[in-house]
């Protein structure tokens, strides 16, 4: 029986590439850059490789950052000045969050026993707890826990295990709802727990085995009840 879910954040709560679509293009025009599709695409580039070393470990947070803004702008930068910029990009980025239409809805009813919530993400809590208490949805969770306080990244089973240890329950009895099949539900299918792969886009073609696919969290209590 499944007693708890762990979520993550980006992209499955929080339509973080929505957000940084619109922030990235209005203020790339502000900043006399490229608006187009190619420009766009490169940054999203840029930032996964970035923010992969910073889940490896390679970098910090701030460090990602700042190696955003250098490889995008294609010149050398001091850190006062990346921050700087990155500062004024994240500023726009911020007044364009909001959670994805189908949120509220879901936790409305998971919000009774059995089931309980924390949050399981490679990022860092400051920054998370930030966001979900933005999109006011912070409240829906026992605990916030990132990369940055456990000292290893998804899909590495450590992580959902420290997770579960968070709950207080094994990891049969939980399942964890993210976006990505392989940090997400091949991660935590890894670790023992239920894998549910959200996929917005419905683009996924085949599911591996004990996978669970949902295309929007309507569907979502349907899975963990089954």
């Amino acid at each position: 029986m499944i007693e708890a879910v762990l979520w993550d954040v980006d992209d499955t709560l929080f339509d973080h590439s929505g957000a940084e679509r619109i922030a990235a293009l209005r203020y790339f025009a502000a900043q006399g850059l490229d608006t187009d599709e190619t420009a766009l695409r490169r940054w999203r580039e840029i930032t996964d490789e970035e923010y992969t070393r910073f889940t490896a470990g390679e970098l910090t947070f701030a460090g990602q950052r700042r190696e955003r803004v250098r490889r995008l702008l294609e010149r050398e930068l001091s850190d006062a000045e990346a921050d700087a910029w990155f500062g004024r990009y994240l500023e726009v980025f911020e007044a364009s969050w909001s959670a994805f239409p189908d949120v509220d809805g879901v936790f409305e009813v998971l919000a009774a026993p059995p089931y309980r919530h924390g949050i399981l993400s490679n990022s860092t809590t400051a920054v998370q707890e930030r966001k979900l208490t933005m999109l006011g949805l912070r409240h829906r969770f026992e605990f916030v826990v990132c990369s940055d306080d456990l000292g290893c990244s998804k899909p590495d089973p450590r992580a959902f295990l420290q997770a579960c240890s968070a709950l207080g329950l094994p990891p049969e009895h939980v399942a964890y709802v993210g976006d990505r099949l392989d940090l997400d539900a091949l991660g935590a299918q890894a670790a023992g727990l239920t894998g549910i792969w959200l996929d917005r886009t419905g683009a996924g073609a085949s599911v591996p085995e004990g996978i669970h696919r949902i295309t929007g969290l309507a569907q979502l209590p349907g899975v963990l009840r089954g």
